[in-house]
């Protein structure tokens, strides 16, 4: 089981990144996808998950600003980031999570080794 996020990078405030999550050792199709992220010093919080159906659940704070998308056949989960602010700097992770009344958590063993996104002039 492998997810690997990549697409960060250092972007100034108010531009974008598309982030992307590529899975290989099990079927996209079958899982729903989360994104966390985790800022220094910060605990990780939650940015968002899409399910199986291609439903997307987005926590308030970043409502308006990122989108998540899937395309089971390229094995691949995208974050779309619009808005950035210098605060969303963080290394981003995905995971295959389970969700449960609007709520998404992570499954042990189903996250990756994250990208770096760091927002600044």
């Amino acid at each position: 089981v492998q997810l690997q996020a990549s697409g960060g990078g250092l972007v100034q405030p108010g531009g974008s990144l598309r982030l992307s999550c590529t899975v290989s050792g099990f079927l996209l199709d079958d899982y729903a996808i989360g994104w966390i992220r985790q800022a220094p010093g910060k605990q990780r919080e939650g940015v968002g998950c899409i399910t199986t159906s291609d439903d997307s659940i987005i926590l308030d704070s970043f409502k308006g600003r990122f989108t998540i998308s899937r395309v089971n056949a390229k094995n691949t989960v995208y974050l779309q980031m619009n808005g950035l602010k210098p605060e969303d700097t963080a290394v981003y992770y995905c995971a295959a999570v389970d969700v449960a009344g609007g709520r998404f958590y992570p499954k042990a063993g189903y996250w990756g080794q994250g990208t770096q996104v760091t927002v600044s002039s």
